[in-house]
């Protein structure tokens, strides 16, 4: 039983750990651009500090699955619960992270483009939506399958 414990603790260590870091690079990819945009358009920073945020979301995605597997985190956890824990933690992990490279991309564009002079704001939000979509969806897959398993 203990290493059923232990192979369902290695899911969460991927659920939490990819979306932390994708969290990190995206609002890190954004902060850089925002440096560089404002030298050109300092009044801009309120809407660079909104782009900036949106890639952060993917780490709260990770730590919100984290609690919907944590009821299964007991010593008497099946191999089955354990390799479900360790799927879980794969399919948000990817999802999280790719969403999240996807999104700070979209964001870092609109970035540059509002320090350039461009009227992209709102553009950009919407755009940025998209890949946000699926780290949504993977929560809910992983939401759904632990209240199952």
């Amino acid at each position: 039983m203990e290493m059923n414990l232990i192979l369902a603790y290695v899911g969460v260590l991927i659920m939490t750990g990819f979306s932390f870091a994708i969290s990190v690079l995206g609002t890190t990819t954004c902060g850089n651009t925002v440096i560089g945009s404002m030298k050109k358009n300092p009044d801009g920073f309120g809407s660079y500090v909104a782009l900036s945020a949106l890639p952060s979301s993917q780490g709260l995605y990770g730590f919100v699955g984290y609690f919907m597997v944590q009821p299964l985190l007991v010593s008497t956890i099946t191999t089955f619960q354990a390799w479900a824990v360790v799927l879980l933690g794969i399919l948000l992990a990817f999802a999280n992270f790719y969403s999240g490279w996807r999104q700070s991309q979209v964001c870092a564009n609109g970035i540059k483009e509002i320090g350039d002079g461009n009227d992209v704001f709102a553009v950009t939000l919407v755009l940025a939506v998209f890949p946000e979509l699926y780290a949504i969806l993977a929560l809910l897959v992983t939401i759904l399958v632990a209240g199952m398993i």
